[in-house]
């Protein structure tokens, strides 16, 4: 993080820099008060087109200030530095997480994809409770403590349930086709997200989506269909044919044929979790996870 930014954070010390990501400087610092670590987003607009990043730290501050479950990042502070009436500099400070991203480091036995999966849909129904909906569920956006369980990140591009964009966002290996054509958004939004997610995982490959990452924008807009995407048991004979048929149900192009909410879909991920746990600690601990997986794309 530039140091010119640290005046504007009395009480905290950069420690490190993290890396980038939405336009920001992400860094390691500490909370001096508290004698916590913390993660401080630093957003600068220097081109009208930087307006969307400042928008989305807005936005992720104003949707994680009122969280508190522990599957879902907490947001501290936003500290915004104005001239001529207008936000030049944004500084968002969050929950740190010491862990991996679930791109990353995925758990390769189905006991322990099963508790990641079960433990996001947890954290997305406590979000549905509190009115939002994700809209970004990915790899890159669930975090997997050293210490145990998930922390859901990156609340940018969330929004209330049953809103409408304006313009398209997401991830093209994951985005639900209401994101692409600019319809409500809703909890079922996060359910075929994470089902795109849990395909990845299990499988090793993208959930063809009704946008083709190989196409130009206008033309991926143009296609309908879910182009052939093969059952998951069928490209991973380990995976149970429960969990391939969840998945394929959360990635239902039509809203309505998916699990209704977040509470069907950990229905059914506890009841597999209780069926493993029966299974000897030989044949629960087996991976079924594939070797390698395709890189996911970045978001539009």
């Amino acid at each position: 993080m530039p140091t010119r930014a640290i005046p504007i954070l009395p009480g905290y010390e950069v420690i490190s820099r993290l890396g980038r990501g939405a336009g920001a400087v992400i860094s390691l610092a500490r909370d001096t008060e508290r004698g916590r670590p913390v993660v401080v987003k630093h957003v600068v607009r220097r081109r009208p087109e930087d307006d969307r990043f400042i928008a989305q730290a807005e936005n992720e501050y104003a949707v994680a200030r009122g969280l508190s479950h522990p599957h879902l990042r907490r947001c501290y502070d936003l500290v915004r530095l104005r001239r001529w009436l207008k936000t030049r500099e944004l500084v968002l400070v969050l929950e740190y997480v010491d862990g991996e991203r679930l791109e990353d480091e995925c758990p390769a036995d189905l006991a322990g994809i099963l508790r990641v999966f079960r433990q996001v849909a947890e954290g997305l129904h406590a979000l549905h409770q509190q009115g939002f909906a994700h809209a970004d569920i990915k790899p890159n956006n669930i975090l997997l403590p050293h210490g145990g369980g998930v922390k859901i990140i990156d609340f940018g591009q969330s929004c209330p349930l049953g809103y409408v964009k304006q313009r398209i966002q997401g991830t093209p290996d994951f985005i639900a086709p209401e994101q692409v054509h600019r319809a409500e958004i809703d909890q079922r939004t996060d359910v075929y997200n994470l089902g795109a997610t849990m395909y990845w995982v299990v499988t090793g490959k993208w959930f063809r989506t009704v946008v083709s990452v190989a196409q130009p924008m206008a033309t991926r807009i143009a296609l309908e269909s879910q182009r052939g995407n093969d059952p998951p048991h069928e490209l991973n004979a380990r995976i149970p044919l429960p969990l391939s048929r969840l998945i394929l149900d959360c990635c239902e192009n039509a809203k309505d044929r998916r699990p209704r909410d977040m509470r069907e879909v950990l229905s059914r991920l506890e009841v597999m979790e209780h069926m493993v746990l029966r299974e000897p600690p030989g044949m629960r601990a087996r991976p079924i996870a594939p070797a390698h997986r395709e890189p996911p794309a970045a978001s539009t």
